[in-house]
């Protein structure tokens, strides 16, 4: 599995990436990030990966090709769980939540890339 964890913080908060991340893995509420639009953000994972097979509620499989992803939600972030996923699907991911101006953190690296969403 590999893991793809996205949050935004407030206006100038800085905050120590690597804690927040593990905030948010025990599902924990932390000061200085924003509220992200879940609804909207999932209704649009649905668009993007229509073709996919969707498993469940929050859960898809690439039905042309290989690869599987599951993704938990807090009200300040999206944590996604890669099952043998592609470069390219990991990619469009990324990309997605971009739109929404919440960078990636890697948490395997640990790195987070908020050059992405500038």
């Amino acid at each position: 599995m590999y893991e793809l964890v996205f949050w935004k913080y407030l206006d100038e908060i800085y905050l120590n990436h690597h804690e927040v991340y593990e905030a948010i893995d025990e599902q924990q509420e932390v000061e200085g990030l924003e509220t992200l639009p879940v609804d909207v953000i999932m209704n649009r994972f649905n668009t993007v990966f229509s073709k996919w097979e969707k498993v469940d509620e929050n859960s898809w499989k690439n039905t042309n090709g290989k690869g599987a992803f599951h993704i938990r939600t807090t009200p300040q972030s999206i944590k996604i769980d890669c099952y043998g996923t592609e470069g390219k699907t990991m990619n469009l991911l990324v990309d997605t939540m971009a739109e929404f101006k919440c960078p990636l953190y890697d948490p395997q690296v640990p790195e987070r890339y908020d050059e992405m969403c500038e």
